[in-house]
């Protein structure tokens, strides 16, 4: 039965105690102190009602969560680490319709001829040849009734004989070729014009907005304190996971805050989350508005996870996130994991009977970013109809345009579906068509996606996110002010030059994505967050400030519940790499601003080396960046798509995990 918050086994809790022991120390100006250490003691009214004791330190606190939108209350077993279920079996798996015979013999010769003209075989008529085979032994052995109709079909698109029916057809060699494919074992590879001249640029005010910028909280409520939490298997902190080094002794308890091998236990997450006001200054004052760029879900196994489960992820988080950051909106974007099965999204034009297969996230979605203030009804529904995607015109004349970016993450499959188109979802036409409309009202543009379309190019698609970066240039600078992802849990950025990079240079710079750390420490990161100081004329960032958890050291919090984690102070972007450009106190820290931080870089690699330091969160676990790695980070920041990263950058150095 679910604990009651105001009393456990019949003692009342002493709420207030337990906040006295928040330490703040020093102060910096304009924000607030330099570090702020919550406290030890689990704050048990956050929640009404909890499965499970959340004063003891031994276990995960579980607390009831009742959906506002579904009206139902997340079972205990859905999160309990001993009752994980091992296969979702209560759930609908959707799969396509059955192609009839003669969908199955079109589709044979489609893709007989599609192998033909492809090029990647070269000269190699062999592998051609055997290809094309295991197309035509699919259909012999699946609609045998249409391999003389194939052998007929494929001789008359090659030009094979003067009258294929009477050499092909079933009532001559049609027959027994059906047959032999059929047996044998053929193996083988078995827009509008951009404005000339520019309109003029919006005025700077002088007048500082703070947003708040968190990304990839990835809680685990399944974590095991006192598990394996250097195990040798993916994912640790979990019951059962162990060290083949030691696979009977415990190398490395799981602390009650977390572990670099280990996702987000809640206490991690409620005090990343307590630190916020106190850190940025902003008790009093809130922010002006905040921003999340997606993945919420734990790293599981797949066959852990489920629907329901994404689901509770989603409810809990956004829940929290309205509970401790009350101050304006928070404009969210979809991460790879926060659907199921994880990373897929299905494009609207498949099938009629799978076009809706991933509204039950759309629509929940939605309905929590509309139940919490953040969006109204109008923009709810368009995040329903466009794969949870929306545009938000805020009355200061800042367009917040969000993308679904699965549609250009390698590990969605749908994506293999026209791979040579580069916006089968209409995502991409979305954005322009929002783009398009904040030209013409001369608004600025803040787009933000989870997954990442360039740096080193190992997680995006190359053609949408060529399209992505041509789009951008389009309508940079006088549209877009600024991008912002997330996904890779490390801090980083790319920049976007005029006509693909063709030229790289100040002159040319357009664009910045800025790639937000993670407050998950997976894999051997520290915990973070990060503030932006923008002007409330241009929307352009003026300065950013990121903070964080030294989750190496949360073993020694174990074992007393006086102090919980401590959050410090990491760097000023302007202060960390700005001391050799001249740039005034006001200029924004543009693509101009940053491409000079990369020439900066190129004269002084200690500049990488720091960049290499801060991209972990200050981790102990980073590895050092030196020769070659250096001239990669310089090319990486300068790579704001999949396609120019791999074109110009050394490879293997783009994460510090």
């Amino acid at each position: 039965m679910p604990r009651s918050v105001s009393k456990i086994g019949g003692v009342s809790l002493l709420l207030g105690a337990g906040f006295a022991a928040a330490q703040a120390t020093g102060t910096i100006s304009g924000l607030g102190p330099s570090a702020y250490t919550v406290p030890g003691v689990f704050p048990t009214s956050v929640f009404q009602s909890y499965y499970n004791d959340p004063t003891a330190t031994t276990a995960e606190p579980q607390p009831v969560i009742s959906d506002p939108v579904t009206h139902k209350t997340y079972p205990y077993w859905l999160t309990n680490p001993e009752t994980i279920p091992q296969v979702d079996a209560w759930e609908p798996h959707p799969l396509p319709p059955t192609a009839s015979s003669g969908q199955l013999l079109e589709y044979a010769v489609q893709q007989i001829a599609s192998i033909a003209a492809n090029p990647i075989f070269g000269n190699d008529t062999c592998a051609q040849c055997t290809a094309a085979l295991e197309v035509a032994k699919f259909l012999a052995l699946a609609a045998p009734e249409q391999g003389p109709s194939l052998a007929v079909k494929l001789c008359e698109y090659f030009d094979y004989a003067d009258d294929c029916e009477t050499e092909y057809g079933i009532f001559s060699l049609g027959s027994p070729i059906t047959q032999v494919v059929a047996f044998a074992d053929v193996g083988g590879y078995d827009g509008q014009p951009k404005p000339n001249p520019l309109p003029p640029p919006r005025q700077a005010t002088g007048e500082r907005l703070k947003v708040l910028h968190m990304s990839d909280l990835h809680i685990d409520p399944r974590y095991t304190v006192g598990s394996e939490a250097n195990c040798s298997d993916y994912l640790c902190c979990r019951p059962g996971v162990y060290n083949k080094q030691s696979p009977n002794t415990t190398v490395l308890p799981a602390p009650m805050y977390g572990a670099y091998y280990c996702d987000a236990p809640l206490s991690l997450i409620l005090a990343a989350l307590d630190s916020v006001p106190v850190l940025t200054g902003t008790e009093d004052t809130g922010f002006d508005f905040s921003l999340y760029t997606g993945d919420l879900v734990s790293h599981d196994n797949e066959n852990e996870l489920s629907r329901e489960y994404t689901l509770y992820s989603e409810t809990i988080l956004y829940n929290l996130l309205k509970q401790k950051i009350n101050s304006g909106p928070v404009y969210a974007v979809l991460g790879n994991h926060d659907t199921y099965n994880e990373a897929q999204n299905a494009p609207y034009n498949l099938t009629p009977s799978l076009t809706g297969q991933f509204n039950w996230d759309y629509d929940h979605l939605a309905s929590l970013w509309e139940l919490n203030g953040w969006i109204d009804s109008g923009v709810a529904q368009q995040a329903r109809t466009h794969y949870a995607a929306y545009s938000v015109e805020r009355s200061d004349g800042l367009r917040i345009i969000t993308l679904n970016t699965d549609f250009w993450y390698k590990a969605n499959y749908y994506n293999y579906i026209n791979l040579a188109g580069s916006d089968n979802s209409g995502m991409l036409r979305f954005l322009t068509d929002e783009l398009q409309a904040a030209e013409d009202a001369g608004d600025r543009v803040w787009i933000l996606g989870h997954v990442l379309s360039g740096w080193d190019g190992t997680n995006p698609l190359d053609n949408p996110t060529n399209l992505f970066y041509q789009i951008v240039d389009r309508y940079s600078p006088h549209v877009i002010a600024n991008i912002f992802f997330g996904h890779t849990h490390e801090d980083q950025l790319s920049i976007f030059y005029a006509n693909n990079a063709t030229n790289i240079s100040a002159e040319n710079a357009l664009a910045v994505s800025w790639i937000m750390p993670s407050v998950t420490p997976l894999t051997n990161l520290n915990s973070g967050f990060r503030m932006y100081e923008v002007d409330s004329g241009t929307f352009e960032v003026l300065d950013s400030y990121t903070w964080y958890a030294d989750v190496n050291s949360f073993s020694s919090l174990e074992g007393q519940t006086e102090f919980g984690p401590s959050y410090h102070f990491e760097y000023s972007t302007r202060e960390a790499y700005g001391g050799n450009i001249t740039w005034g106190p006001n200029d924004p820290l543009n693509a101009t601003w940053w491409h000079l931080v990369t020439e900066s870089m190129e004269a002084n690699t200690t500049l990488v080396e720091l960049f290499n330091t801060y991209q972990g969160k200050s981790s102990v676990r980073s590895p050092p960046c030196t020769g070659e790695c250096a001239t990669a980070k310089i090319c990486y920041l300068r790579s704001g798509s999949a396609s120019i990263a791999q074109q110009n950058c050394p490879t293997g150095y783009g994460s510090v995990q």
